[in-house]
């Protein structure tokens, strides 16, 4: 995936951007009622988001945590975490992994907005059984219930 262009990742619309720091950000939107991933934690990403318009509910560490536009969340290593777009209008958002790397994850699931049904094809059941078999790959440890 050439991460020059917008993507759909598990429901959302995600702009990662090409940087030479050491970590990974993307700008991203999620639709009203969009679930974000399973909870899960990183081993060693720091993972922060700001919110730039709209609102996200935030679960971390079995915390529910409504973050609004101007507001940010930082979710060390070892916090389980989820969101979700409970609101009723757009969420247009910006997320950082610190060390680089995790953009791997948006890149190898990404669907290419160019493509028909991309949004759809995003949440495929291939591509959810593929990211719960590979997501400790990407540092991406889902808890399951």
């Amino acid at each position: 995936m050439n991460n020059n262009l917008k993507m759909w990742v598990l429901g959302h619309q995600v702009f990662p951007q090409n940087l030479s720091a050491n970590y990974d950000m993307a700008i991203g939107e999620s639709q009203p009622n969009i679930p974000g991933p399973p909870p899960h934690h990183h081993e060693k990403y720091h993972e922060s988001f700001y919110i730039m318009e709209g609102e996200m509910d935030f679960v971390i560490n079995g915390e529910l945590r409504k973050i609004k536009k101007g507001e940010s969340v930082d979710i060390p290593p070892n916090t389980v975490h989820t969101f979700k777009n409970s609101g009723d209008m757009v969420c247009k958002w910006v997320n950082i992994h610190s060390p680089k790397g995790f953009s791997e994850f948006f890149n190898k699931y990404g669907v290419s907005e160019t493509e028909v049904d991309a949004a759809k094809k995003s949440v495929s059941p291939e591509i959810i059984q593929q990211v719960l078999k590979t997501a400790p790959d990407y540092d991406m440890k889902i808890q399951m219930k």
